[in-house]
């Protein structure tokens, strides 16, 4: 069932970006709240799509249309179009982008062919895609990077962030792991817990991992443990307005230990609970705990 919009309440969303991207993911989790949504709409037709929504405040009232590749040249128009239509109307850019290994990823998982395959590899098509998309990406209010997203956590942020416009909600990503099978490679912070007492050499500790209670009380038992989530709690909190004004959408915290079984699970848990007490959209996954 669609949402009735907030009587006053007019929103208009332009949806772009490359393909694979998660484009049609993000047009359905709009209209699940209750846009009213409009697929592949030439560009040519987005100023009188414009008009007719500035005068509606029934279902028009909030929209989302998605343009993409399949427009080909014609996507050339519409930075212009855009920035023009800007100043009359309540209207949001939205571009959705994903590194190049992801979208390779994702066509070799669905084998679908990319629009503007025809006798180019997926790989140049995705770098000639890109290339098109540049000046669009260039004048987008928001960028959404989809690299790190499930379709699940897509589809949340996405409603987060459009739910309340005044809001822009950031995942955050809170991965134990060991030292000795690697750092993780997408991790944008890394912290190293190898400081605290390891519940490895209590041979009744051993066998659980820090999702247990035992290891838990363990682990707090230590003064530097507590103080350790303080200080670290307190420079999360303080960091992460700065990387949403940067327009991050997706934060990756690694927390290691020796073998990412213990002492980097244990924190990890208590990380992203704490985050999210603060309004924070966090969650823990532990990489090595069962190795």
């Amino acid at each position: 069932m669609k949402q009735e919009p907030r009587r006053g309440a007019r929103q208009l969303v332009i949806l772009t970006g490359l393909s694979g991207s998660g484009k049609s993911t993000i047009l359905r989790a709009f209209e699940d709240m209750g846009f009213y949504c409009v697929d592949n709409l030439p560009v040519d037709l987005i100023p009188m799509f414009a008009e007719i929504h500035s005068q509606s405040i029934g279902e028009y009232a909030r929209a989302a249309l998605l343009v993409d590749a399949r427009e080909g040249t014609q996507l050339e128009k519409l930075p212009p179009l855009y920035r023009a239509l800007r100043k009359d109307h309540p209207i949001t850019l939205v571009y959705i982008d994903a590194s190049e290994e992801a979208l390779l990823r994702r066509y070799s998982e669905t084998r679908r062919p990319h629009p503007l395959s025809q006798d180019r590899s997926v790989r140049e098509a995705l770098r000639r895609e890109r290339a098109l998309m540049e000046p669009i990406k260039k004048v987008a209010d928001v960028v959404i990077d989809t690299s790190k997203f499930n379709v699940h956590e897509l589809r949340q942020f996405v409603t987060d962030r459009f739910k309340n416009p005044d809001q822009r909600p950031l995942m955050v990503s809170v991965v134990s792991f060991g030292y000795r099978y690697g750092v993780p490679g997408d991790a944008d912070l890394v912290f190293d817990v190898r400081f605290l007492p390891n519940p490895y050499f209590i041979a009744k500790l051993r066998k659980f991992s820090g999702k247990d209670a035992r290891v838990v009380r363990f682990l707090r038992s230590f003064r530097q443990t507590g103080e350790f989530l303080k200080r670290v709690g307190e420079l999360l909190l303080y960091l992460l307005p700065h990387f949403i004004r940067e327009g991050k959408s997706y934060l990756t915290i690694a927390i290691g230990c020796t073998g990412g079984r213990h002492r980097s699970v244990m924190v990890a848990e208590a990380l992203a609970k704490a985050l999210a007490r603060r309004g924070y959209s966090a969650r823990p996954t532990h990489r090595d705990i069962d190795k």
